[in-house]
């Protein structure tokens, strides 16, 4: 019962509130001296009301949304462009490398087995040449048998003749003695013979097993100068790729502390000594230099910066001379000014570890990376460090976000490449890197 007399009064409180606001009003209309009028019930104006209300919040909230969507969409599809092609690079490298890497494998293993192969069979063929020289020393040792039995035989028939001519009156039983000795002179003659058809024989054998070894030899040794040939090439493109930075492949590989000795220099053939298998292992010895100054450079070369640190840019200030951007006067700039967007990453260049990240002075904020080899990156001006000293990164990994923090006219990443205490033109890395991952 109180609370139907609570909602009827509820009722007359509204009622009364829309008779106050919406009284019928009337619109008096006069044409040619005639006086009428239009008649508003209350529930037209309120609905009226209500109409413009809700068409007004309606329009309210669908700018609002509009707007607020089209900022999320710009976030969303730049972050979209971003992570494709940054997927994009890292499946190329990663293809590249893998074939590169894959080809070298297949190459020294195929030509690792040919080797080996050709070893067991030089090593068999040296056995049978030394068993054929055995046997032709036998019948060397057996002919000079038979020669000496000949003369042994020759004598005795000289001594026969003469006790033929002296005991004459004993020619039968002398007749009988020659006849023995006939026989003995003839199966002599025969073994004679027989000896020197096996020692031709022996020597034809020889010179063909000679024969094989020399083409297997030869075949030896066109594996070996083929992959010598492939190793040379492989070494020229990087020392190329090297030099377009501006820096020498043997300083390079002088400073890094990890390769034991440097090697290098022009190629020449080793002469071969006079034993079998001279020329083939000399090949081996000078492939074996060659591979291992290309692994030496295949390992500096993974820690050189050759990437740019951003993915959207432009050079706003070059390395070397210029006018400063506060004062107007003129200065060194150790580095290269990058402009984009604020807050855009920043991506690391090669492998290394973190030697400082934090506040530098006019720096802003800034981060070190040293890659070994004598080789750092510097990253001034940065909004925000995402990474600590002493922390290890690996290639593109996220490092910061562009900023304008320290000595800066706006949004730029200050970037740097420092080689052995001296700074060097990262313009230069950036483009031998296009070299690189376009072959």
């Amino acid at each position: 019962m109180e609370r139907q007399e609570f909602r009827n009064h509820r009722r007359g409180i509204l009622k009364r509130l829309v008779n106050r606001l919406f009284p019928e009003r009337q619109i008096l209309l006069r044409t040619e001296g005639r006086v009428s009028y239009l008649r508003i019930p209350r529930w037209a104006q309120v609905f009226a009301v209500l109409l413009v209300a809700v068409m007004g919040a309606w329009t309210a909230f669908t700018s609002v949304s509009y707007f607020v969507h089209e900022r999320i969409f710009d976030a969303k599809d730049n972050q979209i462009a971003n992570a494709r092609l940054r997927h994009h690079v890292v499946i190329g490298e990663l293809a590249g490398y893998a074939g590169k890497y894959s080809a070298v494998v297949r190459d020294l293993e195929e030509n690792h087995r040919v080797m080996l192969g050709l070893l067991k069979r030089n090593s068999a063929l040296k056995q049978d040449l030394a068993s054929v020289e055995n046997q032709l020393q036998t019948t060397k040792a057996d002919r000079a048998k038979v020669v000496g039995v000949r003369e042994g035989l020759k004598l005795r028939l000289t001594e026969i003749q003469d006790q033929i001519e002296s005991l004459a009156t004993h020619n039968y039983a002398l007749r009988g003695n020659l006849d023995n000795v006939e026989t003995g002179l003839q199966s002599a003659l025969a073994e004679r013979n027989r000896a020197l058809f096996e020692g031709n024989r022996m020597r034809d054998h020889i010179a063909l097993l000679e024969g094989r070894l020399a083409s297997l030899e030869d075949t030896q040794q066109d594996a070996v100068q083929r992959l010598m040939d492939r190793t040379v090439t492989k070494i020229d493109g990087i020392e190329k790729v090297i030099g377009l930075t501006g820096l020498k492949a043997e300083a390079f590989l002088k400073a890094d502390k990890s390769t034991s000795v440097g090697q290098g220099g022009p190629f020449i053939a080793a002469a071969a000594d006079g034993i079998s298998g001279g020329a083939l292992k000399a090949d081996l010895a000078n492939l074996n230099t060659r591979l291992e100054h290309w692994k030496a450079l295949e390992k500096v070369m993974r820690r050189m910066p050759l990437t740019s640190p951003l993915i959207y840019y432009s050079i706003t200030s070059r390395f070397g001379k210029r006018r400063d951007p506060i004062n107007k006067k003129w200065a060194s700039h150790y580095g290269i000014d990058m402009g984009a967007v604020f807050r855009s990453s920043v991506y690391v260049t090669a492998p290394g570890k973190v030697t400082y990240a934090g506040w530098k002075g006019k720096y802003g904020r800034m981060i070190e990376v040293d890659h070994g080899a004598g080789l750092k990156t510097r990253y001034g001006h940065l909004h925000r460090v995402l990474v600590k000293k002493g922390e290890m990164v690996g290639f593109r990994d996220k490092i910061g976000l562009v900023g304008s923090t320290g000595r800066s006219t706006g949004a730029h990443l200050h970037y740097e490449i420092v080689f052995k205490g001296r700074p060097r033109n990262p313009t230069k890395f950036i483009k031998a890197g296009r070299y690189v991952f376009q072959e």
